[in-house]
C-alpha cells in the first residue's frame, strides 16, 4: 500500500464489501428456512415434535420479514458504529474489573443467548474458519496491528449476536431459535464463508498478501499448565489440553465464541466425552456441545441442500425435482452398461462368479477414473455430465474409506453404475436423504464400518448377503428405486435374523434381551389384567399392592421360563387366589383353622416364586413380613368378607389369565414400568441401570433412531470398547449393544438417550458414508466448479 491513509481506506471498504455480502444473502437464508420448516412439517413426528415445528413454521411466516429487516439493520448499525458485547444485561467481559469487583448472578436470559450465539459463532467458524484466517491476516496487515479487536465486526460472535438479537426482536422465542439451530448454522455457515471468500478475493486483487503466512500467528500457550509444545493458533484460540483435546476453560469460548476456533479445534472440544462420570465438566459441556444434530436426518438434508444450490449456480435446472423421472439417453445407458460389463469382468474371478480377486483401492480408483471419462464422452447433456461427475466423486470417497475391510469394498465399487443410473435417471436422488439407493449404501456401510478395519473381521453370512445385494441390484438395472427399496428391506430382514440366529457373538444376547423383554412385557400385562380384575373385589390393600408390584413379575417369569399353560405357572396362579383367599375376613373358627394350615405351604411358594424373580433376600423377608401383616388382620375381622362365590369366579379368571391379556402391540413399556431392570442382571447379560447426563428430547430421539448393525465405542464399567448395536426390542425401549468379545449390553431407551447424552456411547460414524461421500464431493466442486461440465 502507498501510504497508511490507502491501507485504512481499504481495510474499511473490505468491512462494507462483507457487510453488503451477508446483507444480499439474507433473503435466500430466511427462505431457505421457510422452506425447510415447512419440509419438516410434513415429515411424522411425535406430537410434542410436530407441535414445535409447527410453531416454528408459523412463527417464521408470521416473523420473517421482520427478522430480515432486524438482521439487515443491525449489520449497516455494526458496520457504521462498531461492535461490543458489553449491551446492558450481557454478561461481563472475562478479565475486566467489573467481573471481578461488581460480581453479581447473571439471569437465565443472559445465559442462555449466551449459549445460542455460541453455538452459531462455533458452527460458523467450523466452516468458515480457514477464511476467516486469510482475511483476519490481511486486515490485521492494513491496519498494522497484531489482531483485530475482540469484537470486530468481522468476527462470526458479532454477525450470531445480530441475527439471535433481531429474531428475538421480531417477536421469534428462544425455543423456535433451537428448532431451527441445524438449519440456522448450515446456512449461516454457508453464507459467512462466501462472504469472506468474497472479500478475500477482493483484497488480493487488490494486492493485499496474495500468499499468507500463519506463521506470526503460532504462539506458544503460557500459564496455562500445559507443556511447551501446546500451540494455539492466534492470540485469542483457547488452549488445548493434550491429553483430551478440550479447552482448559470454557469461559473463553462463551464470552468470545468466535475466537479462531477452526474444524479440528472447535467441534471437537465441545463434543469431547469427559473420562469422569458426571459433575459440572459434563453439565458444562453440555451446554455448548451441538448435540446430536450432526448425526441427524436434518444434518444430511442440509448437505444435500448445499450441494444442489452449489451446483446450481453452475447449472440452472439441475436441483429441480418436479421434472420428475428422466429417460437416460440411448448412448449412456449404452456406455453404463459396457462399464459395468468390464468392472464385473475384472473383479469377479470364474464364471460362477463366486470369488473376487485381490484388486487394490488404487486399482480401483484407477478403474473408476477410466471409466468416467468415458461416460462422460456418451453423456449428452451437461446435467448428465455433472451427475456422472458427481456420482464418481461419491464412490471415490466411498472406496478410500479405509474402514470399509477390503474384501467388501469391491462390492460397493459395483454399486457405482446401478446408482449412477437412477441418479441421471432419478433427479431426487440428489434431492432427499430417502432415496432408497441411499440408505441401502448407508446401511450396509454402517454394519462394516467398526473402529479399527484391521481388527474387524466381516463374517462370511454378511459379506454374502451384501454379495446377494449388488447382484440382486446389477440383475435389474432398468428397475431404478424399485429394487434398491426391495433388496433394502430384504437386507433389514436379514440383519433381524442374522444377529438373533447366525452370529455366533451375538446369538446368546439376543436370546437374553428377548427373554427380559418377553417378561417385562408380560408383566406390564399381568399387571393391567389383576388390576381389572380385582377393580370391584374388596382386596386387602397390602395384598393387592404385593399382586401388582411383585407377584405380576413372579407370573410372567414363570411363563416365560415354563411357558404360560404349565403346572409351574398354574401353582403361581393359585398362590395368587389363595393369598386373596386367605386376607379376607375369618369370622368362623374353621375358616380360621384353615388359613393357619395352608399358611407354611402358601409362604413357602411365595418365597420360591420370588427367588424364581432373582428378588434378593432381603427384599423377600420385608415383603413376607407386610404379608403377614395383611393376613393378621384378615384373623381380628378387619378385612373384607369376599364371597364365595366372586372367589369362584377369581379364581376361573386365573387360570384362563393368558387369554384375557391386552395385546402387546397395542401396549407400550415406559419407562416407569422398566427402570429397575437389575433383576436380569447375570454374568452373560450386564443391564445398565446408571451413568450418563439427563437427556434432552432431541438426545431420547436420536437413541429412537440408531439402526441395528451400526457401530459405537461404548465406556462403561471401566470398559471402553467398540460394539454394535445387534437388536431393538418392542417400540424400541430396549436395546442391546454387544462386543466382539462377546459382551452384551442391555439399554432402557431413557438410559441409552442418557449414554449418548454424556458421550459415553459414540458412534463409529460421525454421519452417514453417503453424507460423508457428498461433502467430499462438495469441497471438490467448491475448488474447481468446472470438472462439472469438462
Amino acid at each position: 500500500m502507498a501510504t497508511s491513509a490507502t491501507a485504512s481506506q481499504l481495510a474499511s471498504q473490505a468491512r462494507r464489501l462483507y457487510t453488503e455480502e451477508l446483507v444480499k444473502g439474507m433473503p435466500g437464508l430466511v427462505k431457505h428456512l421457510l422452506d425447510s420448516s415447512r419440509h419438516a412439517l410434513d415429515k411424522p413426528a411425535d406430537y410434542q415434535t410436530a407441535q414445535r415445528r409447527r410453531d416454528l413454521m408459523q412463527g417464521l411466516q408470521k416473523s420473517a420479514r421482520a427478522w430480515l429487516g432486524g438482521m439487515n439493520e443491525g449489520l449497516r448499525h455494526v458496520l457504521q458504529y462498531g461492535a461490543s458485547a458489553s449491551q446492558p444485561g450481557d454478561l461481563p467481559r472475562p478479565g475486566s474489573a467489573a467481573s471481578v469487583k461488581g460480581m453479581a448472578l447473571v439471569d437465565d436470559d443472559t445465559i442462555e443467548r449466551e449459549i445460542l450465539t455460541s453455538r452459531l459463532a462455533l458452527a460458523i467458524m467450523d466452516k468458515a474458519s480457514w477464511e476467516f484466517t486469510d482475511l483476519r491476516s490481511r486486515v490485521a496487515m492494513l491496519e498494522q496491528r497484531q489482531e483485530l479487536e475482540t469484537h470486530d465486526m468481522l468476527r462470526a460472535h458479532v454477525l450470531a449476536r445480530v441475527a439471535l438479537d433481531a429474531w428475538r426482536g421480531a417477536g421469534m422465542t428462544p425455543e423456535d431459535w433451537r428448532e431451527a439451530q441445524l438449519w440456522l448454522h448450515e446456512e449461516f455457515a454457508l453464507l459467512t464463508e462466501e462472504a469472506y471468500h468474497e472479500t478475500n478475493r477482493w483484497l488480493v486483487e487488490h494486492h493485499v498478501l496474495p500468499d499468507i503466512d500463519l506463521r506470526p500467528f503460532i504462539r506458544r500457550a503460557r500459564d496455562i499448565g500445559v507443556g511447551s509444545s501446546a500451540l494455539a493458533l492466534g492470540p485469542s484460540r483457547p488452549a488445548v489440553m493434550p491429553s483430551t483435546g478440550r479447552p482448559a476453560g470454557v469461559a473463553a469460548r462463551l464470552s468470545d465464541p468466535g475466537s479462531e476456533i477452526g474444524s479440528g479445534h472447535g467441534r471437537g472440544a465441545a463434543q469431547a466425552p469427559d473420562s469422569g462420570r458426571g459433575g459440572v465438566g459434563d453439565e458444562t459441556r453440555m451446554m455448548t456441545r451441538t448435540g446430536p444434530l450432526a448425526h441427524g436426518s436434518d444434518h444430511a438434508e442440509a448437505v444435500l441442500g448445499r450441494l444442489n444450490r452449489l451446483v446450481g449456480r453452475h447449472l440452472p435446472g439441475f436441483a429441480d425435482t418436479t421434472r420428475g423421472p428422466v429417460a437416460v439417453t440411448p448412448r449412456l445407458s449404452r456406455a453404463i452398461e459396457l462399464a459395468q460389463d468390464s468392472l464385473k469382468q475384472r473383479l469377479i474371478a470364474g464364471a460362477d462368479q463366486a470369488a473376487a480377486p485381490a484388486m487394490t483401492t488404487p486399482m480401483l480408483l484407477d478403474d473408476l477414473q477410466q471409466r468416467k471419462q468415458l461416460l462422460k464422452h456418451a453423456a449428452s447433456t451437461p446435467a448428465e455430465r455433472a451427475t456422472i461427475e458427481i456420482v464418481a466423486m461419491m464412490f471415490q470417497a466411498i472406496l478410500t474409506e479405509d474402514r470399509i475391510p477390503a474384501t467388501v469394498r469391491v462390492w460397493f465399487a459395483r454399486l457405482q453404475m446401478p446408482v449412477l443410473r437412477v441418479a441421471v435417471s432419478e433427479p431426487d436422488f440428489f434431492a432427499t436423504i430417502d432415496h432408497p439407493a441411499r440408505r441401502l449404501i448407508d446401511r450396509m456401510g454402517s454394519c462394516v464400518m467398526g473402529f479399527d478395519s484391521s481388527a474387524q473381521a466381516v463374517g462370511d453370512t454378511l459379506e454374502k448377503e451384501i454379495k446377494r445385494v449388488v447382484q440382486v441390484v446389477e440383475a435389474y438395472p432398468d428397475t431404478g428405486r424399485r429394487v434398491f427399496q426391495t433388496v433394502l428391506v430384504e437386507f433389514e430382514k436379514f440383519l433381524e435374523h442374522y444377529f438373533r440366529n447366525e452370529n455366533e457373538a451375538t446369538r446368546k444376547g439376543v436370546s437374553l434381551a428377548q427373554q427380559v423383554e418377553q417378561r417385562e412385557t408380560l408383566a406390564i400385562q399381568y399387571t393391567i389384567e389383576l388390576r381389572r380384575m380385582l377393580n370391584e373385589i374388596p382386596v386387602q390393600e397390602g395384598i393387592r399392592q404385593f399382586l401388582f408390584q411383585v407377584w405380576a413379575d413372579v407370573l410372567a417369569t414363570t411363563a416365560v421360563r415354563y411357558g404360560a399353560q404349565t403346572d409351574e405357572t398354574k401353582a403361581m396362579k393359585r398362590a395368587a387366589a389363595d393369598l386373596i383367599w386367605s386376607a379376607s375376613a375369618k369370622v368362623t373358627r374353621e375358616e380360621r383353622a384353615e388359613v393357619i394350615r395352608r399358611l407354611p405351604l402358601l409362604l413357602k411358594k411365595v418365597r420360591d416364586g420370588m427367588a424364581a424373580a432373582n428378588m434378593s433376600s432381603e427384599r423377600q423377608e420385608e415383603h413376607i413380613q407386610s404379608l403377614n401383616n395383611s393376613l393378621a388382620a384378615a384373623f381380628t375381622a378387619k378385612a373384607a368378607v369376599i364371597p364365595s362365590d366372586r372367589l369362584g369366579e377369581l379364581m376361573e379368571r386365573l387360570e384362563t389369565l393368558e387369554e384375557l391379556l391386552p395385546d402387546a402391540a397395542d401396549m407400550e413399556i415406559d419407562e416407569s414400568m422398566v427402570l429397575d431392570l437389575s433383576g436380569h442382571e447375570s454374568s452373560e447379560l450386564e443391564v445398565v441401570a446408571e451413568g450418563g447426563s439427563m437427556p434432552s428430547p432431541a438426545m431420547l430421539s436420536w437413541a429412537r433412531e440408531l439402526l441395528v448393525g451400526s457401530w459405537y465405542m461404548l465406556d462403561y464399567r471401566d470398559h471402553n470398547e467398540p460394539v454394535q448395536l445387534v437388536w431393538h426390542g418392542l417400540r424400541r425401549q430396549l436395546s442391546l449393544f454387544v462386543a466382539a468379545s462377546g459382551r452384551c449390553v442391555l439399554f432402557q431407551q431413557q438410559r441409552l438417550a442418557a449414554f449418548l447424552q454424556a458421550g459415553l456411547l459414540l458412534p463409529a460414524q460421525d454421519e452417514a458414508l453417503t453424507v460423508k461421500a457428498t461433502r467430499s464431493a462438495l469441497a471438490k466442486i467448491d475448488a474447481d466448479p468446472s470438472r462439472l461440465t469438462h
